[in-house]
């Protein structure tokens, strides 16, 4: 029986990581390795986010040999097919007990506050002294709502991406999404196949085939280095780290789930959603066509500079010949506006996207618009460092294959810190 707050004695340990998902996870194996004495807070079970933020038929956007974490990976005989929310949090549960990670389920960190010797991380059952500190709580905390989003009708049906578990739980009528990257066009699909309309209001997003000349484009991004590219290798990390994620779904016929796709379903298509005017109007950005366009654009240099890897290794002959998707198809008006109270729409579902919550976080390392100041994943701060954001050290960090080395390099750097001054690990 855990003792009342107030009577809790102070833990101490060298590093608290914050978050027991797959990210939090891999640095609790790297710094096993180190070793580093630790502990893993997490505030529900493991994987607590895919328990509780997935919808229902989601499937994993990566293949299942694509799933490697340090020491451990995919052993099934479906290397190729794509894992549900119960498989996916089986696989992180599995890794959790095969690594014996230190984590206290169901404990919540309400600060975490600079002290002399490093930092004192309070929780709701007990506290912990620390030298360093890993902040893997996830980047998809809070869903990025519109701030004229308050104007839409009460009448209306108003849920994030986060929130939306299957079709059964909204009201009957038309649906608005407002987002189309990989949850939002994943859901446009399952709602309109359900029978009710849908408008999918469309912003930047990133098209691309799910099979190319034979294999996943996650094959190809991997083997040709897509993935793996640096932060410091990039001329804009910000705006990289901006990117939407590719417009992918993971399903057994391993089908291609593209505006085009959902055009031919029914889905009708307006642009990105611009405003909502206090007598109820959406409003819609002529910007579509240009939209699409510029995705088609960097989708197909996306496959040329896959070709071109296939030419210098010799691959060419060994799979399919290089094909382009047609261009996505754009009516030639789309509506610049929707009427909300015409009855016509019953369900918003927010999925333009989502920021990490660092509420508790009292250490003053934000910068302007309230992001964590880091490089690489080291924070602007002595021993703080960060985990599972997207494009942090590599491009695929945000994805399970990406948490490895990103934590191996962290944890070389973390060790270095606590042995001595500071020291900058190789970029190399």
């Amino acid at each position: 029986m855990s003792a009342p707050r107030g009577f809790e004695s102070i833990n101490t340990v060298t590093t608290v990581v914050i978050g027991a998902g797959h990210a939090g996870l891999a640095m609790s194996r790297c710094l096993a390795d180190g070793p580093i004495d630790h502990v893993v807070i997490e505030r529900g079970e493991v994987a607590h986010s895919w328990r509780t933020e997935r919808w229902d038929s989601l499937r994993l956007l990566t293949p299942n040999w694509q799933s490697r974490l340090p020491g451990y990976g995919y052993t099934g005989d479906d290397p190729d097919g794509y894992r549900t929310m119960p498989e996916v949090i089986s696989f992180i549960e599995g890794y959790a007990k095969a690594i014996a990670a230190p984590v206290r389920t169901h404990t919540t960190v309400t600060s975490v506050r600079s002290t002399d010797a490093g930092y004192l991380v309070r929780t709701d059952r007990g506290d912990w002294r620390s030298r360093t500190v890993v902040l893997a709580s996830g980047a998809c905390n809070i869903a990025r709502v519109p701030a004229f989003g308050d104007r839409v009708p009460p009448s209306i049906m108003r849920i994030s991406a986060q929130q939306y578990r299957n079709p059964s739980q909204l009201s009957d009528g038309g649906v608005l999404v407002v987002g189309a990257s990989a949850s939002g066009t994943q859901i446009a699909h399952e709602i309109r196949r359900s029978g009710r309309p849908v408008v999918l209001s469309v912003g930047e997003h990133i098209r691309a085939p799910r099979v190319y000349r034979g294999k996943d484009i996650e094959w190809w991004m991997d083997a040709a280095g897509v993935l793996g590219e640096r932060y410091d290798e990039v001329d804009d990390i910000a705006r990289a780290r901006r990117v939407p994620s590719l417009q992918l779904a993971g399903t057994s016929d391993r089908s291609t789930l593209d505006l085009n796709a959902l055009s031919l379903s029914g889905v009708k298509l307006v642009g990105r959603l611009a405003g909502i005017t206090e007598d109820g109007k959406a409003q819609f950005a002529g910007s579509l066509r240009n939209i699409c366009a510029l995705s088609d654009l960097k989708m197909n240099r996306l496959l040329e500079l896959i070709d071109e890897w296939a030419r210098n290794n010799g691959l060419d002959d060994a799979v399919e010949p290089p094909h382009r998707l047609p261009p996505t198809r754009v009516d030639g008006a789309p509506p610049l506006s929707m009427n909300l109270k015409t009855g016509e729409i019953k369900t918003i579902i927010w999925a333009g996207g989502y920021r990490p919550d660092y509420s508790w976080l009292e250490v003053p390392v934000f910068d302007r618009k309230g992001m964590i100041r880091h490089d690489g994943g080291i924070v602007d701060a002595h021993g703080i460092y960060l985990m599972g954001l997207q494009f942090l050290r590599r491009r695929k960090s945000a994805l399970i294959d990406g948490a490895g080395d990103d934590a191996r390099d962290l944890c070389a750097h973390l060790a270095c810190y606590l042995n001595g001054p500071e020291l900058r690990i190789s970029t190399a």
